[in-house]
């Protein structure tokens, strides 16, 4: 259907093959899949996740009612397709990764590939990610005959999709057979869910293959809404059964029973829209899942995009942050972090107005790019005060100190009073070596930022820190000594020599033996003590007064930081599928392909690179006073050892062109530029 409809589109017809911008996209046909063709596609090194699972993330799933997310955004592939990313700053994304375990990337095609993008991030945050693989409607039927017509062609399509999520990087797939067939057919179908199973497994360990509650073992096309003795076959050969949405308010329990020690396997259905699901969806979501919760299985949320498609106000954070903060009401965190150094956020949730570097705004184009999203931070809605109210969002509109977010504590505040907002609920262990905290504020007058810190020993012990803000030692002690078990001033304060209103805060810490659970940021004021005559007004001492501070960053490691990159000798750079043309006003454009490696083929030391481009002049026509003007151009992010260049602009008059490749690392530092590996081309022409 999606098929008919591209051949009518006036662009001309998507042609893999070809040099463009990298997208994701669907494959439509058996004979796509079979042919192998998307190994051949251009855009396939540039669909490859770079971010993988955390260790602890690899292995089967904790047994515990969990949280399984199907993204079904208004049919999927929009801003998401774009790899590279695009320009929308309100394009959708999820960053509620905390409350996840497996995320579902879904659409109407036949095999649904995971742009790398959602990939990137979910892995970040420890959550699997599964493609799907759907055969619907009449059109499906004829498909289900062809995937179906012996066992060998059943187990070859299974091991094509294993393929495919190996190459791409993607943990397994959701398979949603909604058609019926003759039951003659049934002992293929299980022969393909079981090879799809085993081969997944034996390629990524800890893989899963979850199977939708759609045809039965009869081959009725019957949603039963439970695990039942219908459906029970293939949830025997399968990860994990997604039940329909249909279902009744003792369904959970039933289900449960029948998958005896295996109920967490047992994903129940909720659709957000509310179309007959149990409890309406929509602000009412949280019914479902209590009932789910009660009766011990999984819960399976279906098109969480519903607040974004239908525009619930008053705007798309808050109206998203509510709606998650109800998911969080009714079921556990399933992710913790940080578990291991180094730990790096910035609160990117991947969309904005602006891109900066080391507090350097280096763009102020709009753009969304979902694998730009670093660690999300656990924010409840509202935070805790003790005084005063301080209201606390990721602002996407302010000049950020990396990346295009921010954390904004905004409000009044009581001069004796603080506010404690969560961050992140953490799983370190920590070892002998201390442990260094850096991080960069922003903040107006005499409000001061600092981070709680809360760690328990193998014992249960609980100890609190507070790394406290720059300032007034005395004053910071005296205040805070009867709160926390210890407070630990920065032993390095820097400002920005380029953006002197960030401060860079660095504290460390030795608490060998503990486990550190807890941060949360602390917003406070210092006041010196004055003594008032009785005459004064004694309510002027507990007045609140204007708050307003930023966090652009929080970086964690074991030791101090190391920007120690490998010289740009040590890269080979290249560029293919070079290409120019020109326009009527003398100007040139050039699409590229920029790739690049490490000379010795060691991989994977990296996983994210900013792009940047000089143009050179052609000195022989320069001004007469002989002054060279060099404008340095932020072109974007790379996930990839590559970046495609579409239509660069080069104006009459250069004679080359520079890329830098600014390598960045795992624990936020990133590559001097003119320290950056690179590639000069000459005009054509010039």
């Amino acid at each position: 259907m999606a098929g008919k409809h591209d051949a009518d589109a006036t662009p001309p017809r998507f042609d893999p093959l070809e040099p463009s911008n990298p997208v994701s996209y669907p494959l439509k046909t058996l004979e796509e899949l079979e042919s192998r063709s998307y190994f051949d596609s251009f855009h396939l090194p540039f669909n490859k996740a770079s971010v993988k699972l955390p260790p602890y993330a690899t292995n089967e799933l904790p047994k515990r009612p969990r949280l399984l997310v199907c993204h079904d955004m208004a049919g999927g592939y929009l801003d998401d397709k774009c790899i590279q990313g695009g320009n929308n700053p309100d394009a959708y994304a999820i960053w509620h990764w905390y409350l996840i375990d497996v995320f579902v990337y879904f659409s109407h095609s036949l095999v649904t590939l995971p742009p790398p993008c959602w990939t990137n991030t979910a892995h970040k945050h420890g959550v699997k990610v599964l493609g799907t693989f759907i055969m619907e409607w009449d059109e499906g039927k004829l498909l289900a005959n062809k995937l179906l017509s012996s066992k060998d062609s059943a187990r070859m399509y299974a091991e094509r999709l294993s393929e495919l999520a190996v190459a791409l990087g993607f943990d397994g797939w959701l398979v949603n057979m909604e058609v019926s067939m003759d039951v003659g057919q049934i002992p293929n179908l299980k022969e393909f869910v079981s090879h799809l199973t085993q081969s997944m497994h034996s390629l990524v360990p800890g893989s899963l293959v979850i199977w939708y509650d759609s045809v039965t073992i009869d081959g009725n096309l019957s949603w039963q809404d439970q695990l039942n003795e219908k459906n029970k076959p293939f949830f025997d050969i399968s990860d994990g059964l997604f039940v329909n949405y249909t279902w009744k308010e003792n369904y959970p329990k039933k289900s449960a029973e029948v998958a005896g020690d295996r109920k967490f396997d047992v994903y129940m259905g909720i659709d957000v829209f509310g179309r007959n699901t149990y409890g309406g969806g929509q602000w009412t979501t949280n019914l479902a899942l209590d009932v789910i919760k009660m009766d011990n299985v999984s819960a399976a949320i279906f098109a969480p995009g519903w607040v974004y498609e239908t525009k619930q106000l008053p705007d798309f954070q808050t109206a998203q942050n509510r709606w998650w903060a109800l998911v969080e009401r009714s079921w556990d965190v399933s992710q913790n972090y940080p578990r291991t150094l180094p730990f790096y956020s910035n609160f990117d949730q991947g969309h904005g107005y602006h891109f900066s570097v080391d507090g350097k705004q280096v763009s102020q184009t709009p753009w969304n790019n979902i694998s730009s999203q670093s660690f999300q931070p656990f924010l409840e809605f509202p935070g805790e005060s003790t005084g005063g109210h301080l209201k606390v969002v990721v602002d996407i509109k302010e000049p950020s100190y990396n990346g295009g977010g921010n954390l904004a504590f905004s409000g009044t505040l009581y001069d004796d009073f603080q506010f404690s907002a969560r961050l992140f609920e953490g799983k370190l262990q920590l070892a002998d070596s201390p442990v260094h905290f850096t991080y960069s504020v922003k903040s107006n007058g005499s409000s001061l930022l600092g981070l709680s810190l809360e760690f328990t020993s193998a014992v249960g012990e609980q100890k609190s820190v507070l790394l406290a803000s720059s300032g007034d030692s005395l004053l910071t002690m005296s205040r805070f000594v009867r709160h926390f078990d210890n407070v630990i001033m920065p032993h390095c304060v820097t400002k920005l020599e380029t953006e002197p209103s960030w401060v860079i805060q660095e504290s460390s810490i030795a608490m060998e033996g503990y486990m550190l659970t807890k941060i949360h940021a602390v917003c406070y004021k210092l006041r010196p003590e004055v003594h008032k005559s009785e005459s004064q007004d004694k309510t002027m001492a507990f007045s609140p007064s204007e708050y307003h501070a930023v966090l652009g960053h929080l970086a964690i490691n074991s030791r101090t930081l190391n920007n120690d990159f490998p010289p740009s000798t040590s890269w080979l750079v290249d560029g293919n599928f070079t290409e120019w043309s020109s326009d009527s006003h003398g100007s040139r454009k050039l699409n590229v392909k920029l790739v690049w490696k490490l000379k010795d083929g060691k991989t994977h030391l990296f996983h994210k690179y900013y792009i940047y481009v000089k143009k050179h002049p052609d000195l022989s026509i320069a001004e007469p006073n002989g002054s060279v003007q060099l404008v340095q151009g932020y072109l974007g992010v790379a996930e990839v050892e590559a970046f495609y260049v579409s239509d660069l602009v080069v104006p009459s008059g250069t004679s080359s062109v520079k890329f830098i490749v600014q390598v960045c690392s795992l624990d936020g530092a990133f590559q001097k530029l003119e320290e950056s590996p690179s590639l000069d081309l000459d005009v054509q022409g010039s």
